[in-house]
């Protein structure tokens, strides 16, 4: 069974450009010999609108919000999933995710020792 990370707020940060992706670089993903990080661009969700888990060897983000008024006379609605295989080396029980006031969702990741 999969279990929900808390997630903490760190008002700062960085205008980035996830979900849409243009393959300019701006979902972040870091693995190296001390951490394994990823920076998402969560801006279009609330705290309330995201949950981050650990589902077996798989990091899970999931975005979903209602149908909204666009401001334009028209509504959208917005969900989004993504998941990243977590590293071997990486503790599953060690991840904490933050957002920051720019929208910025950052997932870290201890590794084990």
């Amino acid at each position: 069974m999969s279990e929900a990370i808390p997630m903490t707020h760190d008002w700062s940060g960085k205008d980035w450009d996830w979900p849409l992706q243009h393959e300019d670089g701006v979902v972040k993903l870091l693995n190296d010999s001390e951490r394994f990080e990823v920076h998402l661009d969560c801006q279009q969700f609330t705290p309330k609108e995201i949950e981050v888990r650990v589902a077996g060897d798989q990091l899970v983000v999931h975005g979903r919000h209602e149908i909204r008024s666009d401001g334009r006379g028209g509504e959208i609605a917005r969900e989004v999933h993504r998941s990243y295989k977590l590293p071997k080396d990486v503790d599953p029980q060690g991840v904490k995710s933050h957002l920051d006031t720019q929208g910025v969702l950052t997932i870290t990741a201890s590794k084990k020792k």
